[in-house]
C-alpha cells in the first residue's frame, strides 16, 4: 500500500538523509560499535546538513519547520540502515521538544545555536538505579540555595550520557510536594560535582553511548531551571507521547527492513533443491509478517499525521509504542529463524538487528507501562 503522508519535499529530504547516512555514518559505524561510542564529528556533520534542530527557529540556526515528518524520515532511514549509534532521536525528538517549548529567551540564546550545529549534544536523565518507569519514585534532589539549586543523586541508562554537553535532569525540588515537587534542571558539562560513570556494556546498540551519571552537590544556577519549578512531571507527561511515537516509528522501519532482507534471502537460499521460499511453512511465516507490518504501517502513519496537528493522544502513542516494538521483536526473531545458522552470524544484518531491537520494548516506558496507560484511559 502506498504511503500518502509525504509530499515531494519530504521525499527529496529522504534522499538527502540517505546520502548523509551513506557518507557520514555507514563507513564508520562498525568501528563505533567496537569503540562503544560515535565520533563527535558525525554530530557536527549532522549540524552542517541541517539535520539537528529542524523545528528550532531559524534565528538560532535551526530549520524553522515544526513538521514532525522530517524527523520521522530521519529516524526511519537510520533504522533501515541499521545504524543506531548516533543518538539523534534523543536530541531532536525528545530534548528538542522540552527546549523549544520551555526555554526562555536567555536560555535559547545560550543553548540553541550549539544545539543546532552539533557542538552541544544533549541527553535527558530520568531513570535511576531504583526508579525506572516510576518517575515519582526518583530520589535525586535539587534544593534551592540562594540563586542556585544544589543537585544530589544519580541516574542510569542515559543515552548520549558520555558525549552530552547539556543534560536535562529530572529532580525533586520539593520532596514534600509529591508530584508537584519535581522540576527539570539543565546541567552543563564541566559543572563541579557532575561526574560520568561507566559507558555501559549493552546487549545491542553498542555504538550508542549509554552512561551512569552522578551529581554530588552540583550547584546548578537557577537560570538553568527549565520551565517552572514543580511542573516537571507535567512537562514529562506532555512530551512522552512524541518520544513513544519516535520509538514506534523506528521499530516499524527496522521490522520492515528485516522482512525485506529475509524475503530476498528466501528467494535465493536453496534447500533440498529449491528456494526455501517454496516451502509452505516459509510462505506462511512471510505472509504473517507482511500482514502484521501492513496493519502497523496504517496505524503508525495515522499517528504521525495526528502528531503534525498536535492531536496525538497519550493512549494512542502508548498503543503504537507497545504494538510496534513487540511486533518488531517478533518479526526479527522469525527472520533470524528463516535465515537459519546464518541468522546467528554477526556479519549478517539480521543478527545485528536481533541484538539491537530487544531494548525497544523497555526504553521509553515498558510494554507493561504502555498497557497501564491504555487501560487507565478507558476509565478516565
Amino acid at each position: 500500500m502506498a504511503r500518502e503522508i509525504f509530499n515531494e519535499e519530504h521525499e527529496a529530504f529522504r534522499d538527502m538523509v540517505r546520502s548523509f547516512i551513506a557518507k557520514e555514518i555507514t563507513p564508520y559505524h562498525e568501528q563505533w560499535e567496537k569503540d562503544g561510542i560515535v565520533s563527535r564529528d558525525v554530530w557536527l556533520a549532522a549540524g552542517r546538513a541541517g539535520l539537528l534542530g529542524i523545528d528550532i527557529p531559524e534565528e538560532y540556526g535551526g530549520g524553522g519547520n515544526d513538521d514532525y515528518r522530517y524527523y520521522v524520515i530521519f529516524n526511519e532511514e537510520l533504522a533501515r540502515a541499521g545504524v543506531h549509534g548516533p543518538g539523534f532521536a534523543v536530541h531532536n525528538d525528545i530534548n528538542g521538544g522540552y527546549l523549544r517549548q520551555l526555554a526562555n529567551d536567555e536560555q535559547k540564546q545560550r543553548w540553541f545555536p550549539g544545539y543546532c550545529s552539533g557542538e552541544i549534544i544533549t541527553a535527558i536523565a530520568m531513570t535511576e538505579p531504583a526508579a525506572g518507569s516510576d518517575l515519582q519514585g526518583i530520589k535525586t534532589t535539587a534544593l534551592k540555595d540562594g540563586d542556585h539549586y544544589v543537585l544530589n543523586g544519580s541516574k542510569t541508562f542515559i543515552s548520549n550520557g558520555i558525549l552530552s554537553d547539556l543534560v536535562i535532569v529530572v529532580a525533586k525540588t520539593d520532596p514534600s510536594a509529591g508530584s508537584r515537587g519535581v522540576s527539570l534542571l539543565v546541567v552543563e558539562r564541566g559543572m563541579p560535582g557532575f561526574e560520568r560513570g561507566r559507558n555501559l556494556d549493552k546487549v545491542g546498540m553498542h555504538a550508542q553511548d549509554t552512561a551512569e551519571l552522578f551529581f554530588d552537590n552540583v550547584r546548578v544556577p537557577a537560570a538553568n531551571l527549565l520551565g517552572e519549578e514543580g511542573m516537571g512531571l507535567i512537562y514529562l507527561m506532555q512530551n512522552l507521547a512524541r518520544e513513544r511515537l519516535s520509538i514506534g516509528v523506528s521499530a516499524l522501519a527496522g521490522a520492515e527492513t528485516a522482512f525485506e532482507q529475509t524475503l530476498e534471502y528466501c528467494k535465493t537460499r536453496t534447500a533440498f533443491g529449491k528456494p526455501i521460499g517454496a516451502f509452505q511453512n516459509t510462505r506462511f511465516k512471510l505472509a504473517e509478517m507482511k500482514t502484521e507490518l501492513t496493519f502497523a504501517r496504517a496505524f503508525t502513519d495515522q499517528c504521525i499525521l495526528a502528531d503534525t496537528t498536535h492531536s496525538l493522544t497519550p493512549d494512542n502513542a502508548a498503543m503504537l509504542k507497545w504494538r510496534n516494538t513487540e511486533m518488531c521483536k517478533t518479526v526479527v526473531d522469525t527472520c533470524v529463524q528463516l535465515f537459519g545458522g546464518y541468522g546467528y552470524m554477526t556479519e549478517y544484518p539480521i543478527a545485528k538487528a536481533y541484538q539491537d531491537v530487544r531494548i525497544q520494548t523497555i526504553f521509553g516506558g515498558t510494554t507493561e507501562i504502555m498497557k497501564e496507560i491504555i487501560g487507565r484511559s478507558l476509565f478516565a
